[in-house]
């Protein structure tokens, strides 16, 4: 699984950055700690979980460049684009929601369209974690994206790993059921 993101410490915090920090996030509830080892151009970490083995991995490409990652990654394990699950921000979602989508367009994220184009497939289900939008004429859109995540949105970073977990225990349809809707308590 790939959350996207930015990397350097500049980005860490940005609302772009909400898929890396809930890889993070599931990272530590799995017992994975830091994601320290590096290959295909990301830092991953590997660990288990009810007898299967699980990637998380975050790019280090920027995330117009995503998809180089995770398609190096998911072809070196054999892993179809169906299984590979991606989570990342979401402006047309209000801040602190999340949507679970089985495939589907880029939606204008250049990360996801990245991995469309690399892996030649939509067929990959992802988390979206809504950041909210920027109001009109008040701030330009990469200004938003790079500027400082919210508590609101926080709150979608926080539930967006149960619902990762939900795809991967109950399928794409029960973590659609389930997430779909719901808002960040």
């Amino acid at each position: 699984m790939a959350g996207l993101g930015n990397p350097g410490r500049q980005y860490e915090t940005t609302r772009h950055n909400a898929g890396f920090m809930a890889l993070d996030l599931l990272a530590e509830q799995l017992g994975a700690g830091r994601l320290t080892k590096t290959r295909f151009q990301s830092t991953y970490a590997i660990c288990e979980h009810h007898g299967k083995s699980i990637v998380l991995m975050k790019p280090q490409t920027y995330m117009n460049l995503s998809g180089e990652a995770v398609r190096d990654m998911a072809a070196a394990l054999s892993v179809p684009p169906e299984r590979v699950i991606v989570v990342f921000d979401d402006i047309s979602l209000p801040a602190g929601r999340i949507r679970v989508r089985r495939s589907g367009s880029a939606g204008g994220h250049n990360g996801i369209k990245s991995i469309i184009y690399q892996m030649q497939s939509d067929a990959f289900p992802r988390v979206k974690i809504g950041v909210g939008s920027p109001q009109k004429g008040a701030e330009d859109l990469k200004d938003f994206v790079l500027d400082t995540l919210d508590s609101d949105a926080y709150a979608g970073v926080r539930m967006a790993p149960d619902a990762v977990m939900a795809i991967i225990d109950k399928g794409v349809d029960a973590a659609m059921q389930e997430f779909n809707g719901k808002t960040a308590e």
